[in-house]
């Protein structure tokens, strides 16, 4: 989206839009319609980009909150991990918990 000016001197507004996936020119027009059409067009462009801010800004918290959540259940792991072993119990070789024999 942008204004051009051509040889002619004169100031015209385009846009680009995809068509079967190639970018095409757009041609919108001069004067005071085609300024109100760039300007909704930079307001649209505004939300827009302030809508994947916000997107961008929840991924980066979730994110934050699952790594949070992956060290606290490392911690619980390595508890349970204490608490079984201190009680006799073993990892057997496909990932059980037995209890060791006392011989």
């Amino acid at each position: 989206m942008a204004w051009e000016t051509r040889k002619g001197g004169g100031r015209y507004y385009t846009r680009s839009k995809r068509v079967n996936g190639r970018v095409v020119r757009e041609y919108i027009g001069v004067g005071p319609a085609a300024e109100l059409i760039a300007a909704l067009d930079a307001e649209s462009r505004r939300e827009r980009d302030e809508k994947r801010a916000a997107r961008n800004a929840r991924r980066e918290e979730l994110e934050r909150a699952a790594a949070l959540v992956d060290r606290c259940w490392e911690g619980v792991l390595g508890l349970v991990r204490a608490v079984l072993v201190s009680n006799g119990y073993y990892r057997h070789h496909r990932g059980e918990w037995r209890k060791r024999r006392d011989t």
